[in-house]
């Protein structure tokens, strides 16, 4: 059952503090980097065989397969992801940034170009859930962006293929080529390539622990997006809710990991009396009832506070992944947010929207990382390239000043490349 805490004590760190993973795989994950990086296709193929359990005949997906797959989604689920897709676009592409220059008296010329990510590559989960959604919140504004190739990997069935909707996403989102590989090993392959797989530039997409991990060693051969942990939501509520309707949006999130977070805050005891009880009615009708109740269990609490202003304060100190303001006036509230990866505003808004519909993204930081990131977004995929152009004139104006600031340094062979261009130092 989840807990209700009251009289919030604020050095209560262990109430407020987001859960951080537990799970230590770090050494696994570096042996099956290391066995993908000397082997490529052959550890694939095996390790493949050995935590899905089946024996493929070849990695990538071909064309005849994803239409296959496709053909098997219902017309109704067509018509949803693009629709879905259309928003996601709508929203992404005021995400588009320019590049600048500035023009001086003197002839001097400095900007900035943005420029794609050349090859990305996204990782689909499986398991226990796959999830389309995630196929068209990475690849989309991948395509935004302008990459020059979008490569996917995502784990197979029992029979050796891939899940029908997530084909239909794949091709709804544009992605270019797709691997029927998960887990530690699909990172490796991205990262270092292989005989199949292309090596790419930046990994990004959620994953279990060891995706995760396995994320974080690549690290600095390819860019990532994030470490992401288990997911979160946070509902702050004033008394006038329906207890089943922040019930069933705290479980939205527990139904994902037994490790997720489920937070309420409310300045009614009496609400939060009521939501526990409807949490424990709800679950009793859920097919996932056994993964959401350990997580209710382990990490759902009610903060029972004063106001809903100690509330935004709790919130802030949390930086949720999800933040629902289920109040009367959320709009009031919003500019009082500072940590949050997105916000649902007002009691018509389930964290559910931003999951699949409303646009914006839904891979989102976690674990309190919101205090110093974001959504995945458009910027996620270009990088930003400087230039500078002076005259001979510029130069010898600018020569003194970098030059003293270089033997400032102790730096002298800098000061020598700006002064060795001056008409003085030319002469000498």
């Amino acid at each position: 059952m989840i807990r209700i805490y009251e009289d919030l004590d604020w050095n209560r760190e262990q109430i407020l503090a987001s859960p951080k993973p537990i799970n230590d795989v770090s050494d696994a994950v570096s042996a099956i980097l290391a066995r993908v990086r000397c082997e490529g296709d052959r550890a694939l193929y095996e390790y493949t065989e050995r935590f899905d359990g089946v024996k493929l005949d070849a990695l990538r997906v071909s064309d005849a397969e994803l239409r296959e797959g496709e053909s098997k989604v219902s017309a109704d689920f067509l018509k949803i992801l693009e629709a879905s897709a259309k928003n996601i676009r709508e929203f992404h592409e005021k995400q588009r940034r320019e590049g600048f220059e500035i023009r001086r008296e003197n002839g001097v010329v400095l900007g900035q170009k943005i420029l794609p990510i050349e090859r990305v590559g996204l990782y689909v989960p499986g398991g226990t859930a796959a999830y389309p959604s995630t196929v068209l919140m990475d690849a989309i504004p991948a395509k935004i962006a302008g990459c020059g190739k979008i490569v996917m990997v995502t784990p197979p069935d029992k029979n050796g293929r891939i899940l029908p909707a997530i084909c239909a996403a794949a091709r709804v989102a544009g992605v270019d080529e797709i691997y029927k590989i998960g887990g530690a090993q699909a990172i490796a392959a991205l990262a270092y390539g292989t005989e199949s797989v292309p090596k790419v530039d930046k990994i990004v997409g959620p994953g279990n622990a060891f995706v995760a991990e396995a994320k974080k060693q690549v690290f600095g051969l390819v860019s990532i997006d994030m470490i992401a942990g288990p997911s979160e939501i946070l509902i702050l509520a004033d008394a006038d809710n329906d207890p089943r309707v922040l019930a069933a949006d705290l479980l939205s999130q527990a139904e994902h990991d037994r490790n997720a977070s489920a937070v309420l805050i409310t300045n009614s005891r009496d609400l939060a009396l009521k939501v526990q009880s409807a949490i424990e009615a709800l679950l009793c009708e859920m097919p996932r009832e056994a993964i959401a109740r350990a997580s209710i269990d382990k990490n759902g609490k009610i903060l029972v506070v004063k106001d809903l202003s100690e509330g935004i304060e709790a919130a802030n100190k949390i930086a949720p992944e999800h933040l629902e303001l289920c109040v009367n006036d959320p709009f009031a509230y919003l500019d009082l947010v500072r940590h949050a990866g997105s916000v649902f505003l007002g009691k018509y808004c389930p964290e559910a929207l931003g999951d699949y519909y409303a646009g914006m993204n839904h891979t989102l930081p976690t674990c309190g990382t919101a205090r110093f990131s974001g959504a995945l977004s458009v910027d996620d995929f270009i990088k930003k390239t400087q230039y500078a152009y002076y005259t001979k004139e510029a130069l010898q104006e600018a020569a003194p000043c970098v030059a003293g600031f270089a033997m400032q340094e102790g730096l002298t062979g800098h000061a020598k490349s700006a002064l060795i261009r001056t008409t003085e130092e030319s002469d000498e």
